[in-house]
């Protein structure tokens, strides 16, 4: 027996007395360095990043835009080397062809939006105070969406200014329009020409309140 004990104290003695360290792990390599983010430079025009706005149908006005805001961007992409270095290896008949459907699809382009324009400034914005009782009106707003105005939004504008109720419906023609409760109008009107909220794009002189009283003998 003391014999074992002595064989058992002289192992754990060895067991420490070991100076020798763990082997590491080789290291990995280094972590790459971290990219800058990538710069897009989008056309205040056609709202395309610069480099395609050549397949956009207003490039003449995309240039001017470009060649106002960042020349370095003109540059490299619309200075004479650059486009020889695009156009160079096509036939004169090709260019000819390219420059010919740029200039379709641009005259296309404006005609639209000229047609678009003479349409909005032609649209009339109607306010009209609607009698349902001696004492109890609602107020309808019709003609927003030809400004581009979403009518939801604008119901929900003015119900949250008027802390009132206010509604898309539709008019007796099948028209949408929003309903507020309660006399508004000359507020509506007051929004309209401030170009408050979503209220943004409608000249004054396309805005008119009217009158709608209840018929005697009416409900």
């Amino acid at each position: 027996m003391p014999a074992k004990k002595n064989r058992d104290k002289g192992d754990k003695s060895a067991a420490i007395a070991d100076p020798t360290p763990a082997a590491s792990e080789p290291e990995g390599p280094p972590p790459p360095e971290p990219r800058p983010p990538v710069r897009v430079l989008y056309c205040g025009v056609c709202t395309f990043p610069v480099e395609y706005c050549e397949f956009g149908s207003s490039i003449t006005r995309c240039k001017e835009w470009l060649h106002e805001h960042d020349l370095e961007a003109y540059s490299k992409y619309y200075s004479d080397e650059a486009l020889q270095a695009k156009i160079g290896t096509l036939s004169l008949e090709a260019q000819s062809k390219l420059e010919q459907e740029t200039a379709k699809k641009e005259a296309k382009a404006e005609a639209k939006a000229d047609a678009a324009l003479k349409k909005k400034l032609a649209s009339q914005v109607t306010i009209k105070r609607i009698e349902r009782n001696k004492r109890k009106h609602v107020t309808s707003i019709h003609g927003l969406e030809a400004f581009n105005i979403d009518l939801k939004k604008a119901a929900k504008q003015f119900a949250s200014k008027f802390a009132t109720g206010a509604s898309v419906t539709k008019n007796p023609q099948g028209l949408e329009e929003i309903v507020v409760q309660g006399d508004v109008s000359d507020e509506v009107l007051e929004m309209i020409e401030g170009e408050v909220g979503i209220l943004k794009g409608i000249p004054a002189d396309n805005v008119e309140i009217i009158e709608e009283k209840k018929k005697k003998g009416g409900d």
